[in-house]
């Protein structure tokens, strides 16, 4: 379950040009900037929510530096997908 939401949250800022999918940005189109700060937000929400399903089970156990670095690839290369579909598919005109 953590993984699939890590999957949508990965891809979710390269699938809308609002900010969070709530706040429409008046300048136009996001900028690969925001979709960062968003990209960084979203999986800090995740990490929270896999933290609060694993404190609700029993202990939470503490992480050392090692499980982040894996999180932060696993979140990178879940979101490719979006990536791909916002920058590197060419558009039929």
């Amino acid at each position: 379950m953590v993984i699939a939401l890590m999957a949508v949250c990965a891809n979710f800022p390269y699938f809308t040009e609002s900010l969070f999918g709530f706040f429409r940005l008046k300048h136009g189109p996001k900028s690969p900037l925001v979709r960062i700060l968003e990209l960084i937000v979203l999986y800090f929400l995740v990490l929270g929510v896999a933290y609060a399903i694993e404190s609700s089970i029993g202990n939470a156990f503490p992480q050392a530096w090692q499980f982040y670095a894996v999180t932060v690839c696993l979140y990178l290369v879940l979101g490719f997908p979006g990536f791909v579909h916002r920058y590197l598919r060419r558009r039929a005109s």
